[in-house]
């Protein structure tokens, strides 16, 4: 997932003038769990996600957040005058000295630089710098087309430390919950057979799946810098698997198909021991009809409930979650019996 900080010039009200790029979870090619840094004139995320998330680029196959969940669309977050100095004059040498730049992009730019370099903030505030910070825009790309994206269209503005950024949309600690959720690598959904992908009609095929794998996964979402520590923890706990044996001739245990995980960390369902051959498992399937040369596509999703807290607060409530395995290919064969 990639988060983009925009500055939006004054004299540019209907184009987007320059971004600046950071990548969350953070790409260790850039320094690490990010930092707020500057590379190559652009501005780096001063939100770090650390726990279990994703890496750069990665998705989680077949996740779908209920609710019709999205992340925030943008939100404004700080930076030193330093930091925002580097910026803005990288920004500008790179605009106007671009062979063949149009004339109205260096006056926006040109605009833009003077308000904060001689204009409404003299240098940059970095007489100031202990004082406070520019706050701007970060839109997450994944939404940029949308208009919600274009709800942080305004200029970067000078905060003083202790006092609330005039943002309606300044990062909060259930942001940054709803960025760590986002970041959350779940495990692929895959369950665990026996007999593997190879039974007989009306032999009861148990299926689990191990609590070492499918078990609560936390990421922290934190923001520090320009005099604002923000931080929340995400987590998401593994509840119900729920079986679908690709075939309406089968029967399911329990009947609902969906079962629930054990406590303490054990995961779902029971693998199958020695002597239980004769027993109902408390998780699988037992097919009623042959396969017929062909198979039948087993598939399991793992419901996985969520949560964020921030600072020792009591849990509040994410959306629930749904991770859709790939089809998992059942040989179901008969019987055969010897008559002597």
């Amino acid at each position: 997932m990639r988060w983009i900080a925009v500055a939006t010039t004054a004299a540019a009200l209907a184009l987007i003038p320059g971004t600046a790029s950071a990548d969350i979870p953070p790409d260790s090619s850039r320094g690490g769990e990010g930092g707020g840094g500057l590379k190559d004139g652009k501005l780096t995320s001063t939100i770090q996600i650390t726990g279990d998330k994703r890496q750069p680029g990665q998705t989680s196959k077949g996740f779908t957040a209920d609710n019709n969940w999205t992340p925030p669309a943008c939100w404004y977050e700080p930076r030193s005058a330093a930091e925002f100095q580097k910026y803005v004059e990288a920004f500008y040498s790179e605009t106007v000295n671009y062979p063949g730049q149009h004339s109205y992009a260096k006056t926006a730019v040109g605009q833009f630089r003077e308000i904060y370099k001689d204009g409404k903030y003299k240098n940059y505030n970095l007489d100031k710098a202990s004082e406070g910070a520019f706050w701007v825009s970060v839109v997450n790309p994944d939404r940029a087309t949308e208009l919600a994206a274009m709800s942080c269209s305004d200029l970067p503005e000078w905060v003083p430390n202790g006092t609330p950024p005039p943002f309606r949309q300044a990062i909060t600690p259930e942001m940054l919950a709803q960025a760590a959720y986002g970041a959350i690598n779940l495990p692929t959904t895959e369950v665990s057979l026996a007999p593997a992908n190879n039974t007989k009609v009306n032999l009861a095929t148990w299926a689990w799946m191990d609590g070492g794998v499918f078990e609560p996964k936390s990421v922290t979402a934190t923001i520090n810098g320009g005099g604002t520590t923000l931080s929340a923890t995400a987590t998401a706990t593994p509840a119900s698997v729920r079986i679908k044996p690709g075939t309406g001739d089968a029967t399911l245990h329990p009947a609902s198909g969906e079962c629930a995980f054990n406590a303490g960390g054990a995961g779902a369902g029971a693998p199958f021991a020695p002597g239980s051959e004769n027993q109902t498992p408390p998780c699988g399937v037992t097919y009623l009809r042959s396969s017929g040369g062909a198979t039948f596509p087993l598939q399991a999703t793992v419901t996985w409930t969520a949560h964020w807290s921030s600072g020792g607060s009591a849990p509040q409530a994410l959306p629930s979650a749904t991770m859709v395995g790939e089809p998992q290919n059942v040989t179901v064969q008969e019987i055969q019996a010897v008559n002597r």
